[in-house]
């Protein structure tokens, strides 16, 4: 007799993963076995998700050619989070995960509660990352997180790029893995009870102080009551379409940069003019950035902005945007520098 279904699915899910990750890992030419065994970490908050994510990799992990950890931070929101963390580590190694670490980190302000345990969550991950050597760092982000995250940014009317969610893969090197986002949470949560798997219910997730737990208690079920069943599934496939279109945009962006700089590499606005909407504000925002703004602080109404340098031009003074970064319009010319 084989696993329970749910069991089966995550197991499916990680493998397929494990099996990118090793495909992408460098080989040796002669002999096309990897040179070393990669290192895969499962960021663990002890939560049904990620104990479900760490169990399935536990055991695929025995059957493939690399070493499997964990990591669990403990943000130290909490009365007892400490405590908390340490009997996380101890599932994980009970599990067989090998490294196993568990890391506290300091909370900060800015952007807010949630944003703010985001940075310094993927600060920690990052780090530990480094110095284990991990290839790739898996987390348990489902369909259901997947369908919040684009209500959030739809809410947020922060455009197509927004809309598409988590990605699969993420990370400048590709280090984040999110092997759940095609599966919803009731799976995930039956194949923990289906292994008897202790898992720990933040109350932060139930505290309607936080955006996303509304969210989640009463936005979604109440979307669901009014259209029906099936919401979930249909902002996920929205997320996956968004992304098609907005990583299109990218690429096209990329390549009209080129075309709307002229021999010194200043952005002529006559050029910049003749494009789609849609590709000039993202060649405004890769310059923007370039130049010295931060990605995150830097939003829609700042590119709108610059934008009107352009395509609304009566004579206005610069713009001041994020990381002291000005932007002007001169002779014909778009310069953007850091003050």
């Amino acid at each position: 007799m084989g696993p329970h279904p749910a069991v089966a699915a995550i197991r499916l899910a990680v493998r397929r993963v494990l099996h990118d990750i090793l495909t992408e890992h460098h080989t040796d030419t002669d002999t096309g076995e990897p040179t070393t065994e990669p290192l895969v970490l499962v960021a663990c908050s002890g939560g049904a998700d990620s104990m479900a994510l760490a169990s399935a990799l536990a055991f695929e992990s025995r059957k493939l050619p690399l070493r499997a950890g964990g990591i669990t931070v403990d943000h130290g929101l909490q009365d007892g989070s400490a405590q908390r963390a340490a009997e996380v580590a101890d599932r994980m190694a009970a599990l067989g995960l090998d490294p196993v670490d568990s890391v506290a980190v300091t909370v900060g302000r800015e952007g807010g509660p949630e944003a703010a345990a985001r940075d310094a969550r993927y600060a920690a991950l990052d780090a530990a990352a480094e110095h284990h050597g991990a290839t790739a760092v898996l987390l348990g982000h489902t369909r259901d997180d997947q369908a919040e995250t684009v209500l959030l940014g739809l809410a947020r009317g922060s455009g197509i790029r927004s809309l598409s969610g988590m990605a699969a893969v993420s990370g400048t090197t590709r280090r984040y893995r999110r092997p759940f986002l095609e599966l919803d949470r009731q799976t995930v949560r039956k194949a923990c009870v289906a292994q008897e798997l202790a898992v720990w219910d933040d109350p932060h997730n139930a505290d309607p102080a936080y955006t996303r737990s509304r969210l989640r208690h009463e936005g979604l079920p109440a979307l669901e009551k009014a259209l029906g069943k099936g919401v979930v599934e249909a902002l996920a496939r929205t997320a996956q379409l968004s992304r098609d279109d907005a990583d299109a945009l990218d690429s096209w962006a990329a390549d009209a940069e080129a075309f709307v700089r002229d021999d010194t590499g200043r952005l002529e606005c006559a050029k910049l003019s003749g494009l789609p909407p849609a590709v000039r504000r993202r060649v405004l925002r890769r310059a923007v950035i370039a130049e010295g703004a931060p990605a995150g602080s830097l939003f829609a109404r700042h590119i709108e902005e610059v934008d009107r340098l352009i395509t609304g031009w009566r004579g206005q003074g610069a713009i001041n945007l994020p990381g002291r970064v000005e932007a002007r319009r001169q002779g014909g010319r778009l310069v953007i520098r850091q003050g």
